[in-house]
């Protein structure tokens, strides 16, 4: 049956392509950039910046005037922030957590409502396998997407019994516009760990180069708000990246951080 489907960050990498895999599913998909775009193929474009309050609530109220309902909210704007803790600011530091983490916060209250006089809905947001282990250098990436694990966890259960369901999509590395939107702190490059940083970044973007197109989280997507019931997350992207999540659970904590200073060439 047709879901009516709002997507946020459609205008490239994971959302464009979930919305475009959604609409061609046949579902009403209203997808989000913070600049006002065209239309996509079958994909309505609205403007929205998950930063603020209002221009939220006015896209949430676009979707549920035009369409009547709102069925499935999957929560995928966000940014990369790159710089060590120590060489990012703490305002540079509010705003990726902003962003990443009270962006999809927003984007939940505002659906709820709808949702609840549905008496059903689905909440997929697109976290990451760095919200599942500490990235070095993405440091407030890492922590704007473990707290996404930790919020979805929460919800989950205070949404029992009510008919609507949450879940989390982690990816691993893919190719997409992430490399080239990556923003680095002011002081990324200047300080004591500039020379690190640069080693420790050509592996992420060498990865990020070398993994697959963005349809294989599409595909996961569609099926997530296809399928009767959701689990608490889903991993997606390089066997060995997964595998490396799974081995987290299973090793001391001291061994894992070794294979994570050896995959990233940290002394």
């Amino acid at each position: 049956m047709s879901k009516v489907i709002l997507v946020t960050g459609a205008s490239y990498g994971f959302g464009q392509k979930i919305a475009a895999h959604l609409a061609a599913r046949g579902h009403l998909v209203f997808g989000t950039s913070r600049r006002q775009l065209l239309d996509q193929d079958k994909v309505r474009m609205l403007q929205l910046d998950v930063t603020d309050d209002a221009s939220v609530s006015n896209a949430v109220a676009q979707v549920i005037n035009a369409a009547g309902r709102l069925d499935v909210l999957i929560n995928n704007a966000g940014v990369g922030l790159c710089g060590a803790v120590e060489d990012t600011s703490l305002e540079e530091a509010q705003w990726q957590l902003n962003t990443n983490f009270f962006g999809p916060v927003r984007m939940i209250r505002a659906v709820l409502p709808q949702m609840r006089s549905q008496g059903s809905g689905r909440i997929i947001t697109v976290s990451s396998l760095a919200g599942l282990a500490g990235m070095p250098f993405q440091p407030f990436y890492s922590a704007s997407k473990y707290a996404i694990e930790g919020l979805n966890e929460a919800l989950r259960l205070e949404l029992s019994g009510s008919g609507i369901d949450a879940t989390t999509i982690n990816p691993g590395d893919f190719k997409t516009g992430f490399t080239d939107a990556r923003v680095f702190a002011r002081q990324a490059r200047a300080g004591h760990n500039a020379h690190q940083l640069e080693k420790t970044l050509a592996i992420y973007v060498r990865d990020e180069q070398q993994g697959s197109g963005a349809d294989q989280v599409a595909q996961l997507a569609v099926r997530l708000v296809e399928q009767a019931k959701l689990d608490v997350r889903y991993p997606v992207g390089a066997w060995g990246q997964r595998a490396g999540i799974f081995a987290k659970r299973l090793m001391p904590a001291r061994l894992f951080e070794r294979l994570m200073k050896s995959t990233y060439s940290l002394k």
